[in-house]
């Protein structure tokens, strides 16, 4: 039977302003409260750590070291065909980010390990009075290793704050596909580019010092009052192939038939394809609707594993 104070942190926390903690060891304290009935608005929020090592362990990859604490939640990989592959699904059953909250991921992808991430819906972020939600990323894929990095997409709600980063380095021979995106939104609510400010950045790091940067900061009440030549789309997103192994015409084609794809939906999504500053290839694109984005996001994805995984697309699962 909860207790009561654990009933007040769980209707503390549905309403944006708990200032309760959860320790590891599931045990919660509570702050001292600044005015009766009203919590102090630079005493909310989390610190919650998911870190994981995924080994390979005969056909198999396993998740061979696991820490977590609220409000992450790990459930056991999913293995969607032949190729070993752990599928695992990124949980925050909270339901989104509130202002303070201090998100972090740090997996290692070991030699020879393949991994897909996933997520069963978008990552929310919610309006804030006082300090910025957080999500730090921290990567590494060892030689051989393969991560696919496909996250549901980003929606930061009127009046939200959000800090992102994610960092990976890549290892000799290793592979990883990565895809990022970002809603204007809750376009239903009339909440297109109406958070309070959103930084972004993503660096990707190879064994041979070559590194690619990332970096937006979008905020709407500038003088300009506009977010950049983004403003009339909804969605905007990132794609990145990084493999040092792979054969310069392999590049090449890849570049080519991804360019072709951006062009498949004139009006519905805009893109373009160059050459990465690390081994690999760079899209950019914007999109009108969610449909669109996921859509356009399975096309490439279905590309790039052709061409330098040799494997078919993945049909995904999100529960």
């Amino acid at each position: 039977m909860p207790t009561q104070q654990g009933q007040r942190k769980r209707t503390a926390r549905k309403s944006g302003t708990s200032q309760a903690k959860v320790s590891s060891r599931g045990t919660t304290s509570t702050k001292k409260r600044t005015s009766p009935g009203r919590f102090a608005t630079e005493q909310v929020g989390r610190v919650g750590e998911l870190k994981l090592t995924y080994t390979k362990l005969d056909y198999r990859t396993v998740i061979s070291h696991s820490y977590f604490t609220t409000p992450w939640k790990l459930l056991p990989p999913i293995y969607l065909d032949d190729t070993g592959s752990a599928y695992t699904l990124l949980v925050n059953p909270s339901g989104g980010l509130v202002g303070g909250d201090h998100l972090s991921i740090d997996m290692i992808v070991e030699q020879g390990a393949h991994v897909l991430i996933s997520a069963p819906s978008a990552n929310r972020v919610y309006q804030t009075e006082g300090p910025a939600s957080e999500q730090h990323v921290t990567i590494a894929v060892e030689p051989g290793a393969i991560l696919e990095w496909f996250p549901e997409h980003t929606i930061p709600f009127a009046g939200s704050r959000f800090r992102q980063s994610l960092r990976a380095t890549v290892a000799p021979g290793a592979t990883l596909l990565l895809w990022d995106a970002l809603a204007s939104g809750r376009m239903a609510r009339g909440e297109r580019w109406a958070f309070t400010d959103l930084e972004n950045e993503i660096q990707i790091t190879t064994a041979s010092g070559s590194a690619l940067l990332e970096r937006y900061v979008l905020d709407p009440a500038t003088d300009l009052g506009v977010v950049g030549l983004a403003e009339e789309w909804d969605y905007v997103a990132s794609f990145y192939v990084v493999n040092d192994a792979i054969a310069p015409e392999v590049w090449t084609g890849l570049e080519a038939n991804i360019a072709a794809l951006l062009d498949t939906k004139p009006g519905a999504v805009l893109g373009g394809v160059s050459t990465a500053p690390v081994p690999g290839l760079a899209v950019k694109l914007v999109a009108r609707t969610a449909p669109d984005l996921l859509a356009m996001m399975e096309t490439l994805w279905a590309a790039a594993r052709e061409a330098v995984l040799k494997l078919p697309p993945v049909s995904l699962r999100k529960y």
